[in-house]
This record gives C-alpha cells, sequence and structure tokens, in this order.
C-alpha cells in the first residue's frame, strides 16, 4: 500500500470537487480525506493501490465540470496513518 499528499490548485473551491474527490476514491477502494486550504487550494490524502492512487491523480487533472485545474502536485506521504474510508474534511 502507498500513501500520497496531493495538492490541486486553480478553481477548486465551491465547485463540487472534494465531493467528486470522495467518490472517485471510494469507487477505486482508497482511503484518506480531503479538505480545502485557506490558499485555496485542496489537500488529499490518499492510501490505497499503486494503480488506484495514479487514476486519482490523474483524475484530479480534470476534476468537476466547473473546475479549472491548474497545477497538480503529489508526493509520497511515507509515516501518515492509514484511515478507514475517505472523508471531507474542515478548511485547514
Amino acid at each position: 500500500m502507498a500513501i500520497q499528499r496531493i495538492f490541486v490548485s486553480g478553481r477548486v473551491q465551491g465547485v463540487g470537487y472534494r465531493d467528486w474527490v470522495v467518490r472517485t476514491a471510494q469507487r477505486t477502494g482508497l482511503t484518506g480525506w480531503v479538505r480545502n486550504l485557506k490558499d485555496g487550494r485542496v489537500e488529499i490524502l490518499a492510501a490505497g493501490e499503486e494503480d488506484a492512487l495514479n487514476a486519482l491523480i490523474e483524475g484530479c487533472r480534470e476534476g468537476t465540470p466547473l473546475a479549472r485545474i491548474d497545477h497538480v502536485e503529489n508526493y509520497p506521504a511515507d509515516g501518515e496513518k492509514a484511515h478507514k474510508g475517505f472523508t471531507k474534511r474542515f478548511t485547514a
């Protein structure tokens, strides 16, 4: 199992992006969370199989129809705790 921290910038708040991430992650068997950041980005911590993580990262480049994705960054998040399910968190 791998864990990735993903940051997505652009018009990603107020367009259903976090809900889309939750549905996509749950459908592919990933665990973790998604939250808005005060600087306008969305942060995702996702854990699971490499193929599912790669599919989520690629999907993040498109997101919802109302979103405009400027940049997607992802990093290994070694040392993070495993989560049960995939949830939406409050803005950080």
